[in-house]
């Protein structure tokens, strides 16, 4: 029997022509959140979802933060690693190849930051609301991994500027990037969900 270091949910694939899926909630979600719209948006992918460690004020997240959109940098490199080599340990288990991420909020920032110190953990990724997780990301070779990038136009929490900078960076390491901004806010609309069905049907082998 496997020791896992993370509590989580896994769901075998029943297509494999599917890549499988690493969903990452957000602030105050657990390993529950994120199956439905993993089932929705690639139906049949083999499915790891994990439950953020950090507690604040009893909300599970991945990393811990020191204000609203400001990041503890040295924790975010901790628990990207710690997720990183979680996969490492449910690849081995379960016989998955890479994962995607689809994240949302702060998972898909957690995802953001694996890409940037941890790349080999991921085939791509799928952010929704992200922002940028380090402010010194190291120089990473991402040529080969599509990441489609969701932001809201009137998102209060994170600025349009800081996802078009984190999507340049992505862009600039080599990554298949595409950024779409919708006028929204935070919460995911049915256009969210379009995209990522459209865009994960492309992820298909």
């Amino acid at each position: 029997m496997t020791e896992f270091s993370f509590i989580h949910r896994y769901e075998p694939a029943t297509d494999q022509g599917r890549p499988p899926l690493l969903l990452l909630h957000g602030t105050g979600g657990d390993e529950n959140d994120l199956i439905n719209l993993g089932r929705m948006v690639s139906p049949g992918s083999a499915l790891l979802s994990p439950r953020g460690k950090i507690l604040e004020n009893g909300m599970p997240r991945f990393f811990r933060r020191l204000a609203e959109g400001v990041f503890d940098e040295e924790d975010v490199r901790f628990r990207a690693n710690e997720l990183a080599d979680f996969v490492a340990e449910a690849r081995d288990a379960y016989g998955l190849g890479a994962p995607i991420a689809l994240g949302f909020s702060n998972g898909a920032n957690i995802a953001a930051a694996m890409l940037m110190l941890r790349p080999e953990a991921l085939a791509g990724a799928a952010l929704l609301r992200a922002m940028i997780p380090l402010s010194d990301a190291p120089k990473v070779d991402l040529t080969g991994k599509r990441v489609l990038m969701v932001s809201g136009q009137m998102d209060p929490i994170i600025p349009t500027e800081n996802s078009a900078r984190l999507a340049t960076s992505l862009a600039a390491s080599g990554a298949d990037v595409q950024h779409e901004t919708l006028p929204t806010g935070h919460g995911l609309s049915q256009t969210d969900l379009q995209l990522l069905v459209k865009w994960f049907a492309e992820s298909r082998k």
